[in-house]
């Protein structure tokens, strides 16, 4: 890229009405840095990332770019690129257009923008699909449609807000690693939004967590997964969260490996089964050959009220069937 960025400093305050959104935020960037902010929905990350951007003024506040400050600037003059969570792409403009507007806007040359927005489509590994237009692409498409439209312009910084909250699970995995690919080549410095924690801890060399617009926790992802320093952190984190179960399951099983084992059921006094009594009782040949089906008779009534008083089992009530052998 032509331009490069160094170090990016802020500190700002944002309040809609009553509502503190970001209460004294500061964060430090290095160039060719890769920085989440994650955070639950509501926390002021994406509100973070337009004041950044130039979008929306910070109620208090400074940004500071390679010792210049970029605060009091309009969007356009700060030279950054953005990415939204919808695409924001232009339907009536083919995928050419939509990658060469902002260069047309500056008023480049003709073979400048062709070999430009060539190379741009050749990076986002689109180089066939310049003619169509927004509506024939899939939704992973159109995401590296407006990643290119960002990095046409050769920004020395990269906002993305967002980029793959749309997309389903398969996209999303593609395209994190196209996000990782791009960012390593280019040698980008990205200030990227989500509240997906895998996200995070794939892309990211820094996370800032963020809760009610306070920074809770900001470090490189194995500190964060690792070295959780509160407990909201902690929880949020669901890897986390998930090998602390693990733990305790495990241990909770070897507990009971340990326990004693179980006792062996005792007979009540008196109880004996119907087939043992029936093979103590029949003396003669005749008994033993019937006492199969006797006792198959004598189970099949067995349900444990009272004794049958002689084989000593427990009924709770005797057929009609099981009275003849009484």
């Amino acid at each position: 890229m032509s331009q490069t960025l160094n170090s990016l400093r802020f500190r700002i305050t944002k309040r809609f009405g009553a509502k503190t959104v970001l209460d004294d935020f500061a964060l430090e960037v290095r160039g060719r840095q890769f920085v989440t902010l994650l955070g639950p929905s509501g926390c002021g990350k994406s509100t973070a990332l337009n004041i950044v951007a130039g979008l929306i003024p910070a109620s208090e506040g400074e940004l500071w770019i390679d010792g210049a400050r970029m605060d009091q600037l309009p969007a356009e003059q700060r030279g950054f690129g953005m990415v939204f969570q919808n695409y924001a792409l232009f339907p009536h403009m083919t995928v050419f257009g939509n990658i060469a507007f902002g260069l047309e806007i500056q008023r480049r040359p003709a073979a400048e923008l062709e070999q430009r927005v060539r190379a741009m489509l050749a990076l986002v590994q689109l180089p066939e699909l310049g003619d169509r237009y927004p509506s024939q692409l899939s939704g992973g498409q159109q995401q590296r449609v407006a990643i290119a439209r960002a990095l046409v312009l050769e920004p020395r910084l990269l906002l993305l807000d967002e980029p793959l909250s749309n997309l389903d699970a398969k996209l999303r995995i593609e395209m994190r690693a196209e996000i990782k690919r791009i960012h390593a080549s280019l040698g980008l410095t990205c200030i990227y939004v989500t509240h997906d924690q895998t996200e995070a801890l794939s892309l990211s060399d820094w996370i800032v967590v963020m809760r009610d617009g306070i920074v809770m926790q900001a470090g490189p992802p194995s500190e964060i997964y690792n070295h959780p320093k509160n407990v909201f952190v902690a929880d949020f984190m669901p890897t986390a969260r998930s090998k602390a179960r693990a733990a305790r399951g495990a241990s909770a099983a070897a507990r009971m490996t340990r326990s004693r084992p179980a006792r062996p059921r005792r007979r009540r006094s008196g109880q004996r089964t119907c087939r043992s009594a029936l093979r103590q009782a029949s003396t003669s040949s005749a008994e033993r050959s019937r006492s199969s089906s006797i006792s198959d008779a004598r189970t099949r009534a067995c349900c444990g009220s009272r004794i049958n008083p002689r084989c000593g089992c427990i009924h709770r009530r005797a057929s009609r069937r099981a009275r003849r052998w009484r």
